[in-house]
């Protein structure tokens, strides 16, 4: 016993030794005020973003591919659609179904993750979710790559010109012409534009970008993109069939199924009006950088509002994206391959907007209208009491936001 007590005795003692050198080490090594005045210091820890960015922030079949493509005009913003879609991909097991809550709050912290990398030019970032990985950090599994100009230009790909064409008429263009995808050239173009803007529809509410908009390596402003639930659901109807056959049926016959799920909806719905509700009581950390927008006023009024998406992020408007902006809202003048899949772009935008109202059964649109009461009367859109008051289309369905 006495034997141990000596040891443990001498290993204090060896202990205190250590540390006492070491911090007259540290003293010696900072001679005078001056370097402790460093040290102390965090002035080293500033990281003042030199590029903008921007969140597009929307729900599933809102307008946002849209919306999103009047940013990818700009030969200013490195524009990404949708790069969330490998971090869902890679935390989805085979059912396509988040596994466990727990995942889902893993998911979304992947999601600020990789939303922080890529506003700081790292797309190397993504590899690790990009399925199959990327190899020597090229792809050719880089999600709608074609719906980025900055990806289909040089210096990334030397068949784009210099980058000022219109949108290729089709999502394969980018893919044939441009051959596999290099992350290191990727980011490396992503440092040389001003701004890097990002569209998402994976992120319930804006209160979870809280720790992005206040992370001081970041200069982030969000545009909250809503649409009038029963025109989500209708769009929903038709791009996602499979998911969406209970509700087609209902559409169909006038009867609704006892499996049609309305939870879906009732959540869209629940998270579209905490985010808006959130964003227009305008909190000090959302000061200056959240922008509400309604996909019916970008519809109707294109022009005006894409100028005021731009005063927003803090750029001119250029004639390239009023170019764009008549070639895509109006039919006449489409181009003459257009974009022929559920994410198209290419259309009469008025139209688009409207259509649901001569497709939609009113039983479906009352039953939308009782889950979602909240969120028509938080964003201006008035309810509709008879299946001819929904077929009129003299009567608007959008009213000014109070």
């Amino acid at each position: 016993m006495e034997c141990s007590w000596k040891a443990v005795l001498l290993l204090v003692c060896a202990s205190l030794g250590v540390q006492y050198t070491a911090i007259r080490t540290l003293r010696d090594s900072l001679a005078g005020p001056s370097n402790w005045k460093t040290l102390c210091d965090d002035s080293w820890m500033s990281m003042e973003p030199t590029q903008k960015h921007i969140l597009l922030f929307a729900t599933t079949r809102s307008g946002s591919s849209f919306t999103g493509q009047l940013l990818n005009q700009h030969p200013e913003i490195f524009y990404m659609f949708e790069p969330l879609y490998h971090v869902q991909q890679a935390f989805t097991n085979s059912s396509g179904r988040i596994r466990r809550s727990l995942d889902r709050r893993a998911l979304l912290g992947a999601y600020r993750d990789l939303l922080l990398n890529l506003y700081k030019c790292d797309l190397h970032f993504m590899e690790s979710y990009i399925r199959p990985e990327p190899q020597d950090h090229v792809t050719n599994s880089f999600f709608r790559r074609s719906s980025s100009h900055a990806l289909c230009s040089p210096p990334v790909c030397l068949e784009g010109g210099n980058g000022a064409a219109l949108a290729p008429p089709e999502e394969s263009w980018c893919t044939k012409k441009c051959g596999i995808l290099n992350l290191t050239l990727a980011s490396k173009s992503c440092l040389t534009r001003g701004h890097v803007a990002i569209k998402t529809v994976r992120i319930p509410e804006v209160k979870d970008l809280r720790t992005l908009v206040e992370d001081p390596r970041l200069d982030l402003k969000i545009i909250h993109l809503v649409r009038d639930p029963r025109a989500i659901l209708a769009s929903r109807m038709t791009a996602f069939s499979d998911q969406f056959r209970a509700w087609k049926i209902w559409n169909a016959t006038g009867r609704q199924p006892r499996y049609v799920d309305l939870s879906q909806i009732t959540s869209t719905c629940k998270d579209m009006v905490a985010s808006a509700e959130a964003g227009l009581q305008r909190p000090a950390w959302l000061q200056g950088r959240y922008l509400l927008v309604r996909y019916e006023d970008l519809a109707f009024n294109p022009k005006h509002m894409a100028n005021k998406l731009y005063q927003f992020i803090g750029l001119e408007m250029e004639d390239r994206v009023q170019t764009w902006i008549t070639r895509n809202t109006n039919s006449n003048l489409s181009a003459p391959f257009e974009w022929n899949y559920k994410y198209s772009t290419t259309r009469d935008s008025r139209m688009t907007a409207e259509s649901w109202r001569l497709h939609l059964g009113y039983d479906i649109v009352r039953t939308v209208q009782n889950l979602c009461n909240d969120t028509l009367a938080l964003l201006g859109y008035r309810r509709v009491h008879s299946t001819i008051q929904l077929r009129n289309l003299s009567y608007s369905l959008v009213e000014p936001i109070t």
